[in-house]
């Protein structure tokens, strides 16, 4: 299956670009300007891929529904949520390359995925009701971005999705397609005594089922483990906060555990 990879201007002029079959590698000497895109495309056959595009990110398996996915390059506040040398400089390595279906159907964190945005074509994804003053460091994405850094908050490497203290948000996590999951990891805020903590949260699933967490005060990543379920997305709700002063619990990252029900 052919693979391309571009660099798109603001004025749609395509500034460079790659293809090949199954993986393409494409170097880009000239320093990201506003409106810059990066565009992986499959030619608009779905298939998951690996994808590279910074090399100060994690590189994830991403699941491309559509057969594309865009990444615009971020600047000012929408970049905060990045490492300031992310993206920067003048030459930029990026990759991209089909899984193999062993790769797809091995047991790994389903959720993870740095290059999310609210309107990304790619999953997985995250999305919520909530973020506290709309800032990007706190949006929904943080969460699946792959930093777990718990000791801080509002930089850089303290992401984290914070709920505007909302007593009704919600944390959705989608997978575009059906996947099999038996555990989530939690790792919750602890920039304390700035941030509370939750005590106790519900996880649901598409299949219509519950399952009810109990949390405690940690940063360190709190397992759940449960029987393999079948499902296209969860979402963390019902976020109980302790009996503490701070009016700010938040989440630094939530981990899916699983695997694909099928190849793709």
């Amino acid at each position: 299956m052919p693979i391309q990879l571009k660099i798109v201007g603001a004025d749609g002029f395509v500034r460079a670009e790659a293809r090949e079959e199954t993986e393409v590698q494409l170097v880009y000497s000239a320093v990201y300007a506003p409106g810059d895109r990066i565009v992986l495309e499959t030619e608009g056959t779905a298939a998951h891929v690996w994808v590279r595009l910074d090399d100060t990110q994690a590189c994830p398996l991403l699941w491309l529904p559509e057969g594309r996915f865009d990444f615009s390059l971020l600047f000012g506040d929408a970049a905060k949520a990045f490492a300031p040398f992310a993206f920067a400089g003048k030459r930029h390595f990026l990759s991209a390359r089909l899984a193999t279906s062993e790769e797809v159907t091995t047991r790994r964190d389903l959720a993870l995925n740095p290059f999310d945005h609210p309107e990304s074509s790619a999953f997985p994804h995250a999305s919520a009701n909530a973020v506290t003053r709309g800032e990007p460091l706190f949006a929904a994405r943080n969460a699946i971005d792959g930093l777990t850094a718990t000791r801080g908050h509002g930089e850089w490497p303290y992401t984290s999705w914070g709920i505007n203290r909302n007593p009704e948000a919600e944390l959705t996590v989608a997978f575009g397609r059906q996947v099999f999951l038996d555990e989530i990891v939690l790792h919750t805020r602890a920039d304390f005594p700035h941030d509370a903590w939750w005590r106790r949260a519900v996880l649901s699933f598409s299949d219509g089922s519950d399952l009810a967490i109990d949390l405690r005060k940690t940063g360190v990543g709190q397992r759940v483990r449960f029987p393999k379920r079948s499902t296209e997305w969860i979402r963390l709700h019902h976020l109980i906060k302790a009996d503490d002063p701070s009016p700010f619990p938040a989440l630094t990252s939530i981990a899916c555990l699983g695997t694909d029900a099928y190849p793709g």
